[in-house]
């Protein structure tokens, strides 16, 4: 029945989507008949380890597929690095453990398998194994020969309106829906003083906090946050269910009570009005609603192309020689 409902899934984005013709789910059976598994068990030792590790992978994902493409090209080390990007710098986590993953695929299938492919893989695990949706991934992307950190500086940021993150995501052939689904990532993890703090005390300029944040939850993160405190400390971006993988990201922007103005704007923002704020209360309503747009939405995310010619590299922080 599982595998049924998967297939069925994926067909169903295949129609909503326009999946790029070269990939496939099964691209890696012969080649690699092992692949799911080798990756999933390594996905589950990592989030033994650390469960928050769930969504820093499917945010390595979300950023690299915005920057030229689902290409893993976030992942390369170098000057012109994106992970010296302002908004992935002393932020962006979890390198480790792809390249834990990748030792692993390597050892059972040498030189087949992209960095690309298995970020995606992981960004999906980390869905599942955080109860959350499952779905076939396709699969067969290369891994690109550059980075670019000036795309990832100008990647979806915290602070902006919602028309500028909006313009961002259909840049990328996303669509509003899109916008909100993946949103609802924030669903598990952390995220540090420094993207929600200018909420907490003189978000206007006139000395007031943001009206939106709930009162209770702004005396805490005030306490969490003081002025002039650490801005590496982290809060929860769903603090009822901080590590699980449900629909209460959107019963909280309902509450006044997401971390981050990028969240709350969804619901609250005048914009939000006439775009996104009805699948905020539809996705809080029914959480198999929001499921269903999530996995397409990430289908729509992991078929992100630049079109370049690419390689499967066989460390992923270096092109290969």
């Amino acid at each position: 029945m599982g595998g049924h409902v998967l297939l069925t899934v994926f067909t169903l984005c295949m129609l909503c989507s326009g999946v790029r013709a070269q990939l496939s789910p099964d691209i890696y059976a012969k080649s690699c008949p092992n692949l799911v598994q080798i990756v999933r068990k390594q996905v589950a030792i990592a989030l033994k380890a650390e469960i928050r590790m769930a969504a820093s992978l499917i945010r390595l994902h979300f950023h690299d597929c915005f920057v030229n493409g689902c290409d893993a090209s976030l992942l390369l080390d170098g000057a012109d690095s994106e992970k010296l990007a302002i908004p992935n710098i002393n932020s962006a986590r979890g390198f480790e453990v792809i390249d834990t993953i990748k030792a692993a695929v390597e050892n059972a299938c040498p030189g087949v398998v992209s960095c690309a492919d298995i970020l995606t893989l992981a960004a999906r695990d980390s869905v599942v194994l955080s109860g959350g949706p499952g779905w076939r991934v396709a699969l067969g992307r290369k891994d690109g020969l550059v980075a670019n950190q000036n795309s990832a500086n100008n990647l979806p940021s915290p602070f902006e309106p919602l028309d500028a993150i909006i313009a961002k995501f259909v840049a990328v052939n996303l669509n509003i829906t899109d916008v909100v689904a993946l949103s609802g990532a924030h669903t598990f993890g952390q995220a540090k003083c420094a993207v929600f703090s200018n909420r907490l005390f003189n978000f206007t300029g006139a000395g007031n906090p943001d009206a939106t944040l709930e009162t209770s939850l702004l005396s805490n993160l005030q306490t969490v946050c003081p002025l002039g405190g650490n801005s590496n400390i982290t809060a929860p971006l769903d603090r009822s269910t901080t590590d699980t993988f449900d629909n209460n990201y959107f019963k909280n922007l309902l509450e006044g009570k997401g971390l981050l103005s990028s969240d709350q704007i969804l619901f609250s923002s005048d914009l939000a009005v006439n775009t996104t704020k009805k699948l905020v209360e539809a996705y809080s309503r029914s959480q198999s609603l929001f499921f269903r747009d999530f996995t397409c939405a990430m289908i729509r995310m992991g078929n992100i192309s630049n079109g370049a010619s690419g390689e499967v590299r066989t460390n992923c922080r270096v092109i290969n020689n």
